[in-house]
């Protein structure tokens, strides 16, 4: 036992029961960051007027990822262009471009509309982070 200033008796702790309270702690902090739900996903800061990609370089019916502003740009049909966050907001791994204008998350297996950002398939239950787009030149440019 260990007597503390005010008085009272405290037991002694040694250096294995120290070394394992750290190591539960550390695991607790593990395991909450696989919980469950969806993780929070945020807007990209300072993309707002730059331009994310070329026109020429996202297909109809498909799309492209742009890894430096972690954005995939999709072209759903002609003419018409959609800019998403390609974190998946299940657990933050990147989507891939749309095939068949279906957004897949190579972790878990989720999928979204490549039109809307809206989920088809779970595990995920949140859309993409949409952003808003428009096409000056040949250029995409986030609103």
């Amino acid at each position: 036992m260990t007597v503390t200033e005010g008085g009272s008796a405290m037991p002694a702790v040694g250096r294995r029961e120290a070394l394992g309270a750290a190591g539960v702690a550390a695991c607790g902090l593990a395991l909450a960051g696989c919980g469950a739900g969806d993780a929070e996903a945020k807007p990209v800061a300072g993309i707002k007027g730059q331009v994310i990609a070329k026109t020429a370089d996202v297909p109809v019916g498909g799309g492209t990822v742009v890894r430096k502003w972690k954005i995939v740009v999709t072209q759903p049909s002609k003419g018409v262009y959609k800019a998403f966050s390609s974190a998946c907001p299940h657990r933050g791994c990147a989507v891939g471009a749309p095939r068949d204008n279906v957004l897949r998350c190579p972790c878990h297996g989720s999928e979204f509309a490549a039109d809307t950002g809206k989920v088809m398939t779970g595990p995920a239950t949140k859309s993409l982070v949409a952003y808003q787009v428009k096409v000056e030149g040949d250029g995409i440019v986030v609103v």
